[in-house]
């Protein structure tokens, strides 16, 4: 038999990891090496696309705030401050809970954009997802929604288009009016999407003497929900703490009973009284943020009662995120 001809390689230049454009997972690699894409450059794009970020919000200001309108809140907007400023013609940018359709941003006809908080995301990292749109939505056609897509592995994260500097100051409303200057003038589908919200949306209210807690109406009970940026451990160290010396309440009727886990950060939520409203609990929740940082401060063992508090607390314990 002929002895086989050792094959060489193309001369093709070698692409940098940015440079390597998206193919099909068994495409050859576009980098030259001879290899799929799915085993060679593919490998690392589709690790950064679905590796979980724990905290995409940590190093935004109002951390907590962002947490509770992903999670938490019907209805409310922010008005944000790039770092670099709005470009000619965006008169505004603001962060909204929810935007008619689920689109994930809107360009307004004045030039203004929208962009949506609690859509889907199709990576790992909320952050580099809502970037990825705000910036599509500043380049976009006035009077156009933007449409959802796979953010670049290498692209920005909110973090880095967002002034670190900047006010995060949210505004609750009692429906989704502000998706258009001028309801009554709405198209059909925004109509009866604004319709369907506002039915569904549950009565909420920002406070205002504590950050990032919220009070909310049920029909059976209130509730209040209230983020809190303290390490997990620590924080329900402190609550079993104040839980086992029955200092866990915000008043009569109350009661904590529980948290949710979100974005990295706990939330403890506390049951209320439907006849307690959103000013009843203010000066008692400000007395308990006092007693939650005397906890917060201790270094103690926790004794068996407050063992056995946090061993409830955690039980109780609701994972959204």
């Amino acid at each position: 038999m002929a002895k086989k001809r050792p094959q060489t390689k193309a001369g093709r230049p070698q692409l940098t990891d940015g440079e390597v454009p998206v193919v099909g997972a068994r495409e050859p690699c576009p980098c030259g090496s001879g290899r799929r894409y799915k085993a060679c450059h593919g490998r690392a794009a589709a690790h950064a696309v679905t590796e979980l970020v724990q905290r995409p919000f940590d190093g935004l200001p109002g951390e907590c705030d962002w947490v509770a309108l992903r999670e938490l809140v019907p209805a409310a907007t922010v008005e944000l401050t790039l770092k670099d400023g709005l470009p000619e013609g965006v008169p505004s940018v603001t962060l909204a809970t929810v935007l008619p359709m689920a689109w994930p941003a809107l360009r307004r006809d004045d030039g203004s954009v929208l962009l949506g908080l609690q859509n889907d995301t199709p990576s790992g990292d909320i952050s580099r997802d809502l970037a990825d749109t705000l910036q599509r939505a500043l380049e976009a056609e006035p009077g156009t929604p933007v449409q959802a897509r796979r953010a670049p592995a290498d692209g920005p994260r909110m973090q880095d288009l967002l002034d670190a500097e900047g006010v995060f100051e949210p505004v609750v409303h009692d429906g989704f009016e502000f998706w258009v200057p001028d309801p009554e003038n709405a198209t059909p589908e925004v109509a009866a999407s604004l319709e369907r919200a506002n039915a569904a949306a549950i009565p909420t209210v920002k406070l205002t003497g504590v950050d990032a807690a919220y009070w909310c109406e049920t029909p059976d009970k209130n509730h209040l929900r209230w983020v809190m940026p303290h390490p997990e451990e620590r924080l329900l160290d402190a609550l079993a703490r104040l839980h086992a010396a029955g200092r866990s309440s915000l008043g009569e009727g109350t009661r904590l009973v529980g948290s949710f886990r979100a974005h990295g950060l706990t939330v403890p939520v506390w049951d209320l009284p439907s006849g307690v409203s959103a000013d009843d609990v203010e000066k008692p929740a400000a007395e308990f943020a006092e007693r939650l940082a005397t906890a917060l401060a201790s270094d103690a063992t926790l004794t068996a009662d407050e063992r056995r508090a946090r061993g409830g607390l955690t039980n109780r314990q609701v994972t959204l995120s």
